[in-house]
């Protein structure tokens, strides 16, 4: 392990502050992820900054929507009243992740933030562009099962692994970032980047900029909706394939569907031709079965994951029909 220097951050502008000044540098809070990486050699900062103890844990419920500071645990926000009551998919998807104890300690800022599972990355014996940048991809003609169908270039087709990035995706979540020029605010769906010529880069964060908060608006569609996990095992597992959905319907009629899928994409990936195909149709099997035939539209297998393009229309129309069953 290379030296590196600790500093606790006193508030948000000091965090942000510190960071800025030492490029490279890197927040930790839960650090369930981080922990994993830096014991690996992936990670290695010169500067650790420690924010577990900023005030940005609290679930605000507004008029508007609701609120989810960064650092909230995984699992008190799946169990906050509100959320399980107006915006059941988020309480599926943070269900769905890791482990209880996991979920205990790790934060929502973090969840968002944490690396793909792909071995070539996680691994420092085999090539990775996104680990190391110019190395090569060792998954284009290597192991590449559970990478993505959507979003890869020919220097990464890494997935993205957050669960409740997908959720949030699919709920029209903003989130808020400060960095030491101000605070701005983006659509969930644009922070993330994709790999292209520089999988490196994964979001648009700058230098010293922090995850302040993830707001999700009042909607019809999210007290109608559902988030689907489909994995190898039952419990403490990454995604094959996930999707969330989110319909706001009425009088048989749906007005608008948001779908998003985890597992196939190398950010959370929405599913615009079948929302395309729902809006405006009538709410039942007829339609959840022509949605979930065009969920695979645009997709780019690799040698051994082919296998996601059903397994996608099929866990699409599943969750269809689980959504659409609640009133």
């Amino acid at each position: 392990m290379q030296p590196f220097a600790y500093r606790r951050a006193s508030d948000e502008n000091d965090a942000v502050a510190m960071a800025a000044a030492r490029p490279g540098a890197a927040f930790v809070a839960g650090g369930t992820d981080f922990m994993q990486l830096w014991k690996a050699g992936v990670s290695a900062p010169g500067l650790v900054i420690d924010i577990s103890r900023l005030p940005l844990d609290a679930v605000t419920v507004r008029p508007d929507g609701i609120a989810i500071g960064a650092l909230a645990r995984m699992s008190e926000v799946a169990d906050h009243p509100a959320i399980r009551r107006d915006y059941r998919t988020i309480a599926e998807a943070l269900l769905a992740s890791a482990s209880p104890q996991v979920r205990n300690v790790a934060t929502i800022g973090g969840n968002l933030l944490q690396r793909t599972r792909c071995g070539y990355f996680r691994g420092t014996a085999l090539p990775c562009n996104k680990r190391l940048p110019g190395s090569g991809c060792g998954a284009r003609e290597g192991e590449n099962r559970s990478h993505a169908i959507f979003g890869a270039s020919d220097q990464c087709a890494a997935t993205h692994p957050s669960d409740l990035a997908v959720a949030l995706v699919a709920l029209d979540a903003t989130v808020r970032l400060r960095g030491v020029s101000g605070e701005r605010v983006l659509p969930l769906e644009d922070f993330f980047l994709l790999p292209g010529e520089h999988p490196e880069r994964e979001t648009v964060l700058g230098d010293g900029e922090l995850i302040i908060e993830i707001a999700v608006p009042r909607s019809a569609a999210a007290s109608r909706s559902h988030y689907l996990k489909v994995r190898d095992r039952a419990s403490f597992e990454f995604a094959v394939v996930s999707v969330a959905v989110a319909l706001d319907a009425e009088d048989g009629l749906i007005r608008t569907a948001r779908v998003a899928a985890g597992g196939v994409g190398t950010k959370p990936w929405r599913l615009r031709p079948c929302e395309t195909s729902l809006a405006g149709a009538r709410l039942g099997e007829a339609a959840f079965r022509q949605a979930a035939e065009l969920a695979a539209t645009g997709t780019k297998p690799l040698s051994r994951n082919g296998f996601k393009i059903e397994l996608l229309k099929r866990t699409v129309l599943r969750a269809l029909r689980d959504a659409g069953e609640v009133a």
